[in-house]
């Protein structure tokens, strides 16, 4: 699944989602170890989990039991490579202002 960027900023909106993403980045969990490491309950956490997987930010394998839950690296690309292209954006933008908006030279009588 393509991530939308939309999505999943949206998705790191959140500070528990987000809380979630840095676990993840650092390595792989199972469900059960990220709600020992938050102070939200495990049912919530699974929440969080399958809302960032919706947004196709993480992505799980299972494991007799077990869901390990892993950062889709792709994703984190894309986001950073759109907000990339969002600043380039602005930064022209506020360039071209700043030029227009620049004091003309006096004109000599």
């Amino acid at each position: 699944m393509k991530p939308n960027h939309l999505a999943v900023a949206a998705a790191l909106a959140d500070p528990t989602r987000e809380a979630i993403v840095q676990l993840l980045v650092e390595r792989e969990h199972a469900v059960g170890e990220i709600a020992a490491r938050l102070p939200v309950a495990r049912p919530t956490v699974s929440k969080h989990l399958r809302l960032l997987e919706s947004a196709g930010l993480v992505q799980f394998r299972s494991e007799g039991t077990r869901n390990v839950y892993a950062i889709r690296p792709e994703a984190l690309a894309e986001l950073r490579d759109e907000l990339d292209r969002m600043w380039a954006r602005a930064l022209a933008r506020y360039a071209l202002v700043a030029r227009n908006s620049a004091p003309q030279g006096k004109k000599r009588s």
